[in-house]
């Protein structure tokens, strides 16, 4: 198999003030200290501890939502947090999406499902309206969702509508590697399965790598 990500001792600090008494001392806050790792085509690499620890804060530096203090996050050999064109970030961004924790907060509620499944290939311009709106009823049905939701609004779901919702939208772009932040935490034991079922189909109906985060 290829090796897709390789993370070298990442670090990320956060500087963060401590009153004592008439005095303020700065400090750093270390979320991530030191962490290496390597992810292969196809592979699931799990990321868990308790809450506090930092998970999040490493996923959010792999797909470049954070920068980090030290360390280099390459993917397929780029380095994903270096200076590049448009073009290069557009690639980048492409092929590492996110799965957000929470399905509620994560969406939207002034869109309907269509546009928000559809809004990375709109900023990504891949493909005309047509081909877009063709596009999304696929990843609808690939998640277990109905073609006649497409102009529904997010709060016409449930919890677990919801995180498909988000999986179609991070399926968009075709991307080789997802980061899932405990994508089934907020939701009820009885439909954790279903989601994790279903991460595991589309694993392998589209190649993917993951990156799961999860507290147990």
């Amino acid at each position: 198999m290829n090796k897709l990500l390789e993370v070298k001792d990442l670090k990320v600090y956060y500087a963060v003030k401590e009153n004592k008494g008439i005095h303020t001392l700065k400090k750093q806050l270390k979320a991530v200290d030191g962490v290496s790792f390597d992810i292969y085509e196809g592979e699931t690499f799990g990321i868990v501890g308790e809450s506090g620890c930092g998970k999040t804060t490493t996923g959010k530096a792999i797909v470049g939502l954070l920068k980090p203090t030290d360390g280099k996050v390459l993917f397929e050999g780029e380095d994903v947090h270096r200076k590049m064109d448009r073009a290069a970030r557009y690639r980048v961004s492409a092929n590492i999406q996110l799965i957000f924790q929470d399905p509620y907060s994560s969406l939207d509620p002034r869109f309907t499902v269509g546009r928000i499944i559809g809004e990375p290939l709109v900023v990504h311009r891949a493909c005309s309206h047509a081909e877009r709106k063709e596009k999304v009823l696929s990843l609808m049905r690939d998640v277990g969702l109905l073609e006649a939701q497409y102009s529904k609004f997010p709060h016409e779901f449930s919890g677990g509508q919801r995180q498909r919702i988000g999986v179609a939208r991070a399926l968009a772009l075709n991307p080789k590697l997802i980061v899932c932040d405990e994508p089934v935490s907020a939701l009820d034991v009885s439909i954790q399965a279903q989601i994790l079922n279903l991460l595991e189909d589309l694993q392998e109906k589209y190649n993917l790598s993951y990156i799961f985060i999860s507290h147990n």
